[in-house]
């Protein structure tokens, strides 16, 4: 979805993919590298204090607001002009079939009689945007559009953040499409580039997992299950006593007891591991579909150390744990071995940073 104001072409000015989760921020800003592709200029991961953002939704727009203002700091770009993304639960999107070789006011006239039927809000309240994608199944004289409405509060709230922080969003995008255009260079490292194989990608959030599977980059199911990485964050605070945010920080610098490992993270990764499992049988029983070739493991969740040979013992599928970067150069200012261990939470904001050279 773009914003009134990305009537400039993204191609022609540099931009930073921010996003917005409900632990941390994220900004990555990727550069041209001629025919070896993208390079990877910086990146930076700026914790949210806890309850700021829920289900997707900015709750304390102050602290968001702060937290992407220290992450742009922390990440020293010169650049200001950002692309961001809404949760999929914020936005409808619907793909309709019009008549080809329309010209641009008819196609907004027809966008917005569309959308007047299945929107349940007044459009006065939404953000509508609508995208060509391509020629329709019933041949050249049709072609499919993909429109896509959100309420104006959920974007106003993004943009928000985003102003407070002396940054100007260019790009409004949805968070599961910027996870596919990432996951497109994910698929490459795969055997023939994971073409005619059943993916699940797997993005494991703090509060939610999300199942998308895709077979030729074509949607087959999605789902989401109510099962994250707050779970382990709850038991190391009931086990320790610690705080919330003592919970996070001693999770991500590995400062816990020795216990640890055997009593909370290994029970845990059974879980999720089960948890996915569950997840592809429901994708078996509702579609025709009754094998997958691939597990792709995504989000802050899948960086667990070991997680992906957990998930492929209990599913007997082979599992990948996602990195976008494998390809790309990288700026000497990274070091890779963190990139590695970052890659998985960065594939929204990389999916962002991407819109950049879109066409």
């Amino acid at each position: 979805m773009q914003l009134d104001l990305s009537i400039f072409n993204p191609k022609a000015r540099p931009l930073i993919g921010l996003d917005i989760s409900s632990t941390s921020i994220k900004l990555v800003e990727l550069s041209d590298a001629g025919k070896s592709g993208w390079r990877i200029e910086r990146y930076t991961i700026e914790p949210v204090p806890r309850d700021a953002v829920v289900d997707g939704n900015i709750v304390n727009l102050e602290a968001v607001a702060e937290a992407v203002k220290r992450a742009w700091k922390r990440l020293a770009s010169p650049i200001k002009y950002v692309a961001m993304a809404l949760p999929a639960a914020a936005v409808i999107t619907k793909k309709i079939i019009v008549p080809a070789g329309q010209r641009e006011q008819e196609l907004e006239a027809q966008v917005e009689s569309e959308a007047n039927q299945y929107i349940p809000f007044a459009l006065e309240e939404v953000n509508l945007d609508f995208q060509m994608i391509g020629q329709a199944p019933s041949g050249p004289d049709e072609v499919e559009v993909l429109i896509a409405a959100s309420r104006k509060e959920k974007v106003e709230d993004r943009v928000a953040c985003a102003d407070a922080a002396g940054l100007q969003p260019v790009v409004m995008d949805v968070e599961s499409y910027a996870m596919q255009a990432a996951f497109e260079l994910v698929e490459a490292q795969l055997p023939e580039s994971g073409r005619d194989r059943v993916i699940a990608l797997v993005d494991l959030g703090a509060h939610a997992m999300n199942v998308t599977v895709l077979k030729n980059d074509q949607l087959l199911y999605t789902r989401e299950q109510a099962f994250g990485g707050n779970q382990l964050t709850q038991d190391i605070m009931r086990t320790y006593g610690m705080s919330g945010e003592e919970a996070e920080a001693a999770k991500r610098t590995g400062s816990l007891p020795e216990n640890y490992v055997a009593e909370l993270l290994r029970p845990f990764m059974d879980s999720l591991a089960l948890e996915i499992s569950r997840a592809l049988q429901f994708f078996f029983t509702s579609t025709q579909y009754n094998d997958v070739d691939h597990i792709v493991l995504a989000g802050g969740c899948a960086v667990i150390e070991g997680l992906d040979k957990v998930v492929a013992a209990r599913t007997q599928i082979e599992t990948l744990v996602a990195n976008p970067f494998v390809s790309m150069q990288i700026s000497p200012r990274i070091r890779p071995k963190h990139l590695a261990a970052d890659a998985p939470s960065l594939m929204v904001a990389c999916g962002l940073a991407l819109r950049r050279f879109d066409q």
